[in-house]
């Protein structure tokens, strides 16, 4: 390869030839070169050995992470690099801190708030000032924000939270289906709440919302609830000929329709069928977990079905004992109180169907009524045989009921009492299964539980995607 190079000489210009090797392997040769032209015959060596072609393998490999790590570092520095002006919503908030509760513009708020609003309108522009350089409406806000704190003799010292400023917070999504979601929306006053418990089972036996017991003879059909929600009917038979002694044979429950989450629904259940299902053939009505059906064993081989009513916060309990039934029901005390009337659960038995009454107390130990007569005028209520010529009936009637009940107190006191006015072994289950339905179902206060809410991603999601990005580019550039 030959350069030419000028070289300046006794005010003549020449022109030198110079000859380059472009032999790799050799060295590169000079010859007739001064010092000034062994520089410039450097130079066109760096020039000459420049080529032209694809990289190599290995340097393509990292031209490919390089390129991946600067998009990488892009995408992850987005929400901090590329800010975008945000002077429009901080002036949405200035003005939205001066408009009343009630929307009528002509209120106007105390000074100590202006001072206030304008130390928070300052903040959102210092705050978004990194993205709005050269924005005309952003220096003419900062503009303005200086002269109002003059003229209000506001400091830009203080407090920056304004009384009127916008919640954050969302309201809790109030199910309409769902009692308790109701109830707890309504605030602090629903805790005081409560559920009442009624039951009826045995001969029959009768606990009602308010915690009477009662021993009754009701003998047909009588109803036990009563209101614009849910009707609730037995029907009582005699257990032997001659004796006032009555148990359950049928019961009916109608479920009432309520807006949206149900529509009527029938539960019918008689000593010959338990059915599992509505009388419609379903097992649940309206939306989602409105009301339901689930049938189980409440042990000793003794059947049973729940029905479970959501939208009323109201759960039943229909077992089979023997050749009857026993009914129990947990219910907001609000709704079982609602109507007047006839309704066994809310006011018990009439006087007249009355065999022994007793009150029962929460805070205090129960205390056993006495039942059917068989006790002593001075036992104080406990179960001592008294002169009767049954005290071997009795015992042995004790003896069974201890078997499956080890506490004394009024559920015990039925089972002897069912097991002298019957006969009937299988009748002595019945004051068990009514126990096991109090602990099921038992009166207490409304449980206070967290409202559901919209669910809120974190800001951690905001990354996300950038990553995803980074991860879908490093496939492409492999």
């Amino acid at each position: 390869m030959v350069f030419y190079t000028s070289m300046p000489h006794a005010h003549q210009s020449q022109k030198s030839e110079v000859t380059v090797s472009m032999d790799p392997q050799n060295h590169l040769e000079c010859p007739n070169a001064d010092e000034q032209q062994l520089e410039n015959c450097n130079q066109t060596e760096w020039i000459g050995m420049g080529r032209s072609g694809t990289l190599n393998p290995a340097k393509q490999q990292l031209w490919n992470w390089i390129c991946l790590l600067v998009v990488s570092m892009c995408l992850l520095l987005r929400p901090v690099c590329c800010q975008k002006c945000r002077i429009q919503r901080c002036n949405a908030e200035y003005v939205a801190s001066f408009s009343p509760s009630g929307g009528l513009q002509e209120e106007v708020l105390p000074d100590v708030d202006y001072c206030i609003a304008l130390r928070a309108y300052s903040l959102c522009t210092r705050r978004t000032a990194h993205g709005c350089r050269g924005d005309l409406v952003y220096h003419s806000a900062v503009f303005r924000i200086k002269e109002l704190f003059a003229q209000h003799n506001c400091s830009s010292d203080g407090p920056t939270s304004s009384a009127k400023a916008p919640s954050t917070s969302k309201p809790p999504v109030v199910d309409v289906c769902n009692y308790e979601s109701r109830v707890l929306a309504l605030g602090p006053a629903a805790q005081q709440k409560k559920y009442g418990h009624c039951g009826l089972f045995g001969d029959p036996h009768l606990r009602t919302f308010r915690d009477e017991f009662q021993t009754c003879r009701v003998e047909g059909a009588w109803p036990l609830i009563h209101n614009r929600y849910l009707s609730v009917q037995v029907t009582n038979v005699p257990v032997v000929e001659g004796s006032s002694a009555t148990a359950t044979n049928k019961i009916t429950v109608i479920f009432k329709s309520y807006h949206d989450c149900t529509e009527q629904k029938v539960y019918q259940a008689t000593t010959e069928d338990l059915p599992s299902a509505f009388q419609d053939g379903t097992r649940s009505g309206g939306k989602g977990e409105s009301l339901w059906i689930v049938e189980g064993s409440g042990g000793l081989g003794i059947r049973q079905v729940k029905i479970h009513a959501r939208y009323l916060g109201t759960s039943i309990i229909v077992r089979q004992v023997g050749r009857y039934l026993t009914f129990a029901i947990r219910m907001p005390e609000d709704l079982a109180e609602e109507n007047g009337g006839l309704q066994l659960c809310l006011h018990g038995c009439p006087r007249s169907e009355v065999i022994k009454a007793h009150v029962l107390n929460r805070q205090q130990s129960l205390r056993p009524p006495r039942l059917g007569g068989w006790y002593g005028e001075d036992d104080g209520g406990e179960l001592q045989p008294g002169l009767s010529p049954h005290v071997d009936m009795l015992e042995r009637a004790t003896a069974k009921c201890r078997e499956m009940l080890q506490v004394e107190d009024v559920y015990f006191q039925s089972c002897v009492f069912d097991l002298l006015t019957t006969g009937d072994p299988e009748f002595s289950m019945a004051a068990y299964g009514a126990l096991e339905d109090l602990k099921a179902l038992p009166p207490s206060t409304l449980k206070q539980s967290s409202p559901r809410t919209p669910h809120t991603y974190s800001r951690g999601t905001i990354v996300i995607p950038s990553v995803f990005t980074a991860l879908v580019l490093m496939l492409l550039l492999n």
